[in-house]
């Protein structure tokens, strides 16, 4: 279905009527207009009349006017207008590119795919406009910059869920990471958490089989600015929030992370509009620290080693030296 038509039959109701026009019927009056502000209340009857006259309403492929009536099992169309989109960083690069398969690297502002009110303003659709239909590999969250795969064809994609595929991540967490460490066991609900999609990750069982296990190391690079470390991510399991859950169970936050961050509460915030300056200072960053780096994988097809590197962030390098002159 295209985004911008929503076609429906009107549903039947009681006595073989169409259920949208039973109290319209009683008032011997089916115009689109009273037909359409009474089933769908979208709009009033002044609104409905408008989008009408506006040419946004079709019945039976034919531009309706507010005097049409509405029968039964008339095919009714509403064209509406694009929905406004929260603006996006719409910047993205193509670091590979071939007959089958892409390598973007976007911004830490852009979702990859359709989501909430986000259409044209993602990568898929940006993408879109300069190759065609392409299909995500991997994912990565809106605040997650870095490298993705994308396959051209339908067998690509096929054939790259079946490949290995090497992922690297950047993490610029709160607090002195000092160790190595290799983080095994399972992502569960956070009971604690006013936030029902929060996860928590516990180090112990693990089980290849199991939906629920996680499994990442964790190398720290280097200290970073004043209070923070550099730390390198290798997930060795895709599980959804994976790393940023582990490294806040550990007990270090990601910067500019609503969820895992310094405080959720911040998350709450933004649902509801009431975040300060205050908080953003507490994060660091407009968005959360992590990067995709590094990727590597075989092609399927032209059997030849695919290696993609991404630098870290100039928002991290910026902060980093705003701290060191203070």
């Amino acid at each position: 279905m295209k985004n911008m038509i929503r076609r429906t039959e009107i549903p039947r109701g009681e006595g073989d009527v169409p259920a949208a026009l039973l109290p319209l019927l009683r008032m011997r009056s089916s115009s689109a207009t009273i037909s359409l502000s009474s089933r769908f209340p979208r709009f009033d009857a002044a609104g409905w009349n408008m989008q009408i006259r506006n040419g946004k309403v079709q019945v039976n492929s034919l531009p309706a006017a507010p005097e049409t009536m509405l029968r039964e099992h008339d095919c009714v169309a509403f064209f509406p207008d694009p929905a406004p989109e929260p603006e996006a960083d719409l910047h993205f690069r193509t670091l590979y590119e071939d007959g089958d398969l892409l390598v973007f690297e976007k911004s830490g502002d852009l979702c990859v795919h359709p989501t909430g009110p986000f259409y044209r303003n993602t990568l898929w659709y940006q993408a879109g406009l300069k190759y065609g239909e392409i299909r995500f590999v991997n994912r990565l969250d809106r605040e997650t910059s870095g490298l993705l795969v994308a396959a051209r064809t339908q067998e690509a994609a096929a054939a790259m869920c079946a490949t290995a595929m090497k992922k690297e991540y950047l993490a610029l967490v709160f607090g002195d990471f000092a160790h190595p460490v290799r983080a095994r066991g399972r992502l569960v609900h956070d009971d604690s958490s006013a936030v029902a999609k929060k996860k928590r990750f516990l180090a112990g069982d693990f089980s290849e089989n199991d939906p629920c296990s996680a499994d990442t190391e964790l190398i720290p690079l280097r200290r970073f600015g004043k209070d923070m470390t550099l730390v390198r991510a290798i997930p060795h399991t895709g599980r959804q929030h994976q790393i940023r859950a582990t490294l806040f169970s550990l007990g270090f936050p990601l910067a500019g992370d609503k969820l895992y961050g310094p405080d959720e509460r911040i998350f709450l915030k933004i649902r509801s509009q009431t975040i300060s300056d205050a908080d953003r200072a507490l994060l660091r960053l407009p968005a959360q620290a992590l990067h995709s780096e590094r990727l590597e994988f075989r092609h399927p097809f032209l059997n030849k080693q695919i290696r993609c590197v991404s630098p870290m962030p100039e928002s991290w390098e910026k902060l980093e030296k705003q701290e060191t002159i203070q």
